[in-house]
C-alpha cells in the first residue's frame, strides 16, 4: 500500500511538472499572451518602388526585405509585382528579392508588404556571430597623419572596444577637430561621418557594419535612418587584443553615428545590413522606394493566429488548424473541465447524479440552447418519457422494445416541441434536436429505474442533482477566458489530470453527508 501511494505521488509530480515547464515555455520564451483580451501593436509596413526605363529593355530589380528574426516577427509578406519574376534569397544578414522581366518599357511602379509584431519572435539575429578583426583601410599622406593622431587620442580616452566606439563617433561629430574635417573633406552627411568612423575603426581592428532601420511610427513617407553596429565579445580591448567590456556576452552593439548612443530604441526594426543601396536597377534609372506605416492593434488570440504558420517554435500551435477544426478542438478541450465539476460535485459536494458523464453531455447540449431553455426543454421532455416509460412498465415489454419505443417517443417529442416553439416565436426551441436522442432516452430509463428502486423523492433529488451539475458545467466549460487558456496552453490538461489523480484517494466527509449527520454529531 505504501508502495502504491509513491507510485502515485511520483506520477502527480511529474505531470505537474511537466505541465508547469510546458506553460512556463510558452510564458517567458515564446511571450505567448495569458489573456485574450491582451492586445499587441501590429505594424503595416508599405514600400513602394519606382523607377523609369527608357526604350524597352530587359530589367532586373534587388530589393532588400527585412530578415526573419531578432526582434520583431515579419508575417504576411505581399509582393505585387505584376509581369515580373520574383526570386527571394536568403544572405548571412539579409533577405533580398530579385524581380526580373525580359521587356519593360516607361515608368514602373512595384509593391511591398509586411506586417510586423514582436509576438513569437524566434530571435535568430542574436545567435549571428559577427566578425571580431579586420584590416586597416588604406589611407595615405596628410589623411594617414590624422587618422594616425586620431586613433591614438581615441586610445588614450577608451578603456574597451564600445567605449572605443563611442569615443570615435563623438571625435567625428565634433565640428572643432580639424583632423576630423581633413577626412571628412568638407562633407557634413550622416554617410560621410560614418565612412570617416569606419576608417578610424579600421586601424584599431575593429570591424563595424552598416545598420538601415525603419522607425516604427505613422507616416506616409519616410526614409531609412543609419546606424552602425558591431559584434563584441568578453575580454577584448582597444584593439581587440584584451581588456574587458563590463563582463557582457559576445552579441550585437548598436550605435547611433550622430550621438554614440547604444542600443536601437523600440520603435526602430533593422531592415537591411552593408553598405549597399536598399535598392539596385539594372537598365533603370531614376529609382526610389518610399516607405508608409500604420498601426493597429490586434488581440492575443488574434495575433498568435497571424504568426503560428511563420514559426518554427509554433508550427504545432492549434492556431495553424482550419478554423471549424478550431471550434471543435476547443469543444473537446473543456470536456475534462465539466467532468472535473463533477467530481467536485459528487465527491467532495456529494450532489447526486445520473452517471457520471450525463450532466457534461447536457451541458454540451446547453451550449447549443442556452441554458434556461436547455433546462426547460429537458424537464419537459424527462417528465413525459417518465409517463410514457411507466405506462410501458405495464404491458411487461423487455428492455430492447421498451428502449426503443421510448427513443422513438423522444424524438416526435423534440419535434413537437420544436414546432410548438417556433409558432411561438421561440427559435432558440429549434436547437432541441441537438440533444442527444440516446442519451435522453437513457436519462428517463435510469431515472424510471431509480424511482422504483429508491422512490419518487430519490428520483427527483437525482434529476434535479443532474440539472444542476449540468448547469455548472455549463458555465465553467463556456466561459470564454478560460476557453482561451486551455486551447492556448494544452499542458494545463496535465495539470488537471494530476489533480484528478489526487483526488482519486480522498476518502473524506461529503459536504451534504456533514448535514445529513449533523444530529449524530451532537
Amino acid at each position: 500500500m505504501r508502495s502504491l501511494t509513491l507510485h502515485l505521488k511520483i506520477i502527480i509530480a511529474i505531470l505537474l511538472a511537466l505541465g508547469i515547464a510546458i506553460i512556463s515555455y510558452q510564458v517567458f520564451v515564446l511571450k505567448t499572451p495569458l489573456k485574450e483580451s491582451e492586445v499587441d501593436n501590429l505594424w503595416t509596413i508599405d514600400a513602394k518602388i519606382n523607377f523609369e526605363v527608357k526604350g524597352t529593355k530587359p530589367v532586373s530589380i534587388q530589393f532588400y526585405v527585412p530578415p526573419k528574426g531578432g526582434d520583431y516577427a515579419v508575417s504576411n509578406e505581399l509582393f505585387l509585382a505584376s509581369g515580373y519574376g520574383q526570386n527571394v534569397t536568403n544572405q548571412q544578414y539579409n533577405r533580398l528579392v530579385t524581380w526580373s522581366a525580359r521587356a519593360v518599357s516607361g515608368q514602373q511602379t512595384l509593391f511591398y508588404r509586411l506586417n510586423l509584431t514582436k509576438r513569437f519572435s524566434d530571435e535568430i539575429e542574436n545567435s549571428t556571430k559577427g566578425d571580431m578583426w579586420r584590416s586597416p583601410i588604406a589611407v595615405a599622406g596628410p589623411e594617414r597623419e590624422a587618422v594616425d593622431r586620431l586613433v591614438k587620442d581615441i586610445r588614450s580616452k577608451s578603456a574597451n572596444v564600445s567605449t572605443f566606439i563611442t569615443t570615435t563617433i563623438h571625435t567625428v561629430n565634433d565640428p572643432n577637430n580639424s583632423d576630423v574635417q581633413l577626412l571628412l573633406n568638407n562633407k557634413d552627411s550622416i554617410e560621410s561621418k560614418v565612412k570617416a568612423i569606419e576608417l578610424l575603426l579600421s586601424h584599431a581592428y575593429i570591424p563595424i557594419q552598416q545598420a538601415h532601420t525603419l522607425q516604427l511610427s505613422k507616416s506616409t513617407n519616410q526614409s531609412p535612418i543609419l546606424w552602425i553596429r558591431s559584434y563584441i565579445e568578453p575580454n577584448k580591448g582597444v584593439d581587440n587584443r584584451d581588456s574587458s567590456i563590463n563582463g557582457t556576452s559576445g552579441n550585437w552593439y548598436y550605435f547611433n553615428p550622430t550621438n554614440g548612443d547604444i542600443g536601437l530604441p523600440d520603435d526602430q526594426v533593422v531592415w537591411w545590413i552593408g553598405s549597399d543601396d536598399i535598392i539596385n536597377v539594372e537598365n533603370g534609372t531614376k529609382a526610389r522606394v518610399n516607405f508608409s506605416l500604420d498601426k493597429s492593434e490586434l488581440t492575443a488570440i488574434n495575433l498568435a493566429k497571424l504568426t503560428a504558420e511563420g514559426s518554427n517554435l509554433t508550427e504545432y500551435s492549434f492556431y495553424t488548424l482550419p478554423i471549424s477544426t478550431q471550434l471543435a478542438y476547443q469543444i473537446m478541450l473543456m470536456i475534462p473541465f465539466g467532468v472535473l465539476i463533477i467530481l467536485l460535485l459528487r465527491n467532495v459536494i456529494g450532489i447526486n447524479t445520473l452517471g457520471t458523464f450525463t450532466p457534461v453531455l447536457v451541458a454540451l447540449a446547453f451550449r447549443e440552447t442556452g441554458i434556461v431553455f436547455g433546462m426547460i426543454f429537458f424537464s419537459i421532455i424527462v417528465f413525459f418519457g417518465l409517463l410514457l416509460r411507466s405506462y410501458l412498465e405495464h404491458l411487461k415489454l423487455q428492455m430492447l422494445p421498451r428502449l426503443s419505443i421510448v427513443l422513438t417517443f423522444v424524438v416526435m417529442l423534440i419535434i413537437c416541441v420544436g414546432l410548438f416553439s417556433h409558432k411561438l416565436g421561440f427559435e432558440r426551441g429549434l436547437s432541441i434536436s441537438l440533444f442527444p436522442m440516446v442519451i435522453l432516452t437513457m436519462t428517463i430509463e435510469r431515472l424510471s429505474i431509480t424511482w422504483e428502486e429508491r422512490g419518487a423523492n430519490f428520483a427527483l433529488k437525482v434529476a434535479i442533482g443532474t440539472l444542476i451539475t449540468a448547469s455548472i458545467a455549463y458555465g465553467v466549460m463556456g466561459y470564454q477566458p478560460l476557453i482561451y487558456l486551455v486551447f492556448t496552453f494544452p499542458a494545463i490538461l496535465l495539470l488537471l489530470v494530476a489533480f484528478m489523480l489526487a483526488m482519486g484517494r480522498y476518502r473524506g466527509y461529503r459536504l451534504l453527508e456533514l448535514f445529513r449527520f449533523k444530529a449524530m454529531l451532537k
